[in-house]
């Protein structure tokens, strides 16, 4: 698994010139998860998330994380860091313009579920501009945030940073309930906690699994995009 932040130019230039790799950019979020789990939660899955990509396939190098993105929502909870939609798209923008000098594809792998528009505006105005970048993002099913599934996957990828015994349900409503209230007031309309789920029950081999099965349709997507499936 190669990290581009561990190599030095010329080793960037002469895996290059063998073909053109693939750069994963993980695109993550510095927000909050409820008084059990860390505010790199989304990033750290991100990043979980194009290592195993890059595990699986040996031509993909992963970028460093952007761990900022729109989080306007969870502003309530102290920690809490968003650059906005914005910025976000911007940043992301000209992060690719600069990689596809280098690079001839950039994937976007982003783990944060408020990241999706600005991810998406993103990519819509650099295909514009001819370049070969495209956006993947997981679908966990099960609880929406900081319940049991980020708290299994988690558990599983950091389990030393993971407060099991602070962990407790949220708000357990359905989500289409949840999101009128959530839209005009952030998630402290809805739940005291942060949390929108029960993390209670959370295992590490179900996060196993879980990330398995991400990790797999993550490399499947990517082999298409490059003609090898």
């Amino acid at each position: 698994m190669t990290r581009l932040a561990a190599l030095t130019w010329p080793e960037v230039a002469a895996r290059a010139s063998g073909g053109g790799p693939v750069l994963a950019v993980p695109v993550g979020a510095t927000e909050q998860h409820g008084p059990h789990l860390p505010l790199s939660t989304d990033t750290d899955i991100a990043v979980a998330l194009a290592e195993g990509l890059a595990d699986a396939l040996p031509d993909i190098v992963v970028a460093p994380p952007v761990a900022y993105g729109s989080s306007g929502e969870h502003q309530g909870f102290a920690g809490t860091l968003s650059i906005g939609q914005e910025a976000l798209e911007s940043l992301l923008v000209e992060l690719v313009r600069s990689g596809s000098a280098t690079f001839p594809r950039v994937v976007l792998v982003s783990a944060h579920g408020g990241n999706a528009q600005p991810v998406a505006r993103a990519v819509q105005q650099l295909r514009y501009e001819g370049r070969e970048v495209s956006a993947w993002s997981p679908r966990w099913g099960g609880d929406a945030h900081a319940g049991r599934t980020e708290t299994s996957l988690m558990l599983a990828l950091a389990p030393h940073r993971v407060h099991v015994e602070r962990a407790e349900p949220g708000a357990t409503a359905p989500i289409g309930e949840l999101l009128p209230h959530l839209r005009q007031g952030g998630l402290r309309a809805v739940t005291a906690n942060g949390v929108l789920g029960d993390p209670t029950g959370a295992n590490a081999p179900e996060g196993t699994a879980l990330l398995h099965r991400a990790v797999g349709e993550l490399v499947a997507w990517v082999r298409r995009l490059k003609g090898d499936a």
